[in-house]
């Protein structure tokens, strides 16, 4: 018998929704992304956090009903949206992500995210590279080396990642990525002069207590 999306979730730490957004929601997606960066400045930095804020085309891709739907069976019947982030590698920005736990950043409970892909991502690009089931490992210390530039000031030492045990997602446009924060992740810079862009999503389970976050200014309820 096949796993359940939460069975799948548990043991590995992420799932992947295939085509949660079609071919057209993510061209419109992009192009809103671009007006929106363009309009603030920030087209030459590589991510810029508030979209939902921006602009509630980003709002309403944060609660699409077969999402919701996902992270309910996931998370459990109460889903808050906390922020979003689009992240565009491209020619001039073409930084990869060190490894890393997303949990050090707010600590509190358990958040999970939501990896969108606004383009192909492979690793010549810089699609998504984890490590399945290390979120069991529970929090890891970051003392990794952060002096070359690439921010992360919490990150995992090499000594901590296993090559024989990462996962290379490679990643269709449309396709969606909900993983837990505790999971170990990085990307691979891009080297293929192509755009590979992203939308991150961030969601928690509206049962548990939290400290308020500065950065969650659009959370809303997505069900429950």
């Amino acid at each position: 018998m096949e796993d359940t999306l939460k069975e799948q979730f548990d043991r590995q730490g992420y799932v992947v929704l295939p085509q949660l957004f079609s071919e057209d929601e993510v061209r419109l997606l992009k192009e809103e992304a671009r007006a929106v960066l363009a309009d603030k400045g920030a087209d030459k930095v590589g991510v810029y956090v508030g979209m939902s804020i921006a602009s509630s085309m980003f709002k309403a891709a944060a609660a699409k009903p077969e999402l919701a739907a996902a992270l309910k069976e996931v998370i459990g019947d109460s889903v808050i949206f906390l922020s979003d982030k689009i992240v565009f590698k491209n020619a001039s920005t073409d930084f990869g992500s060190p490894w890393h736990q997303d949990y050090p950043y707010w600590e509190g409970s358990h958040k999970f995210s939501v990896w969108i892909a606004l383009d192909d991502a492979t690793p010549e690009n810089g699609c998504l590279r984890v490590v399945p089931g290390s979120h069991l490992l529970g929090a890891v210390r970051h003392g990794g080396d952060a002096s070359d530039g690439m921010g992360f000031g919490n990150r995992l030492g090499q000594e901590e990642i296993k090559e024989s045990q990462v996962a290379d997602l490679h990643a269709a446009k449309g396709d969606a990525i909900i993983f837990h924060d505790l999971l170990f992740h990085s990307s691979f810079s891009n080297t293929s002069g192509k755009d590979r862009w992203a939308l991150i999503s961030t969601y928690k389970d509206g049962t548990l207590e939290d400290p308020e976050y500065p950065w969650a200014l659009a959370a809303f309820t997505v069900s429950g």
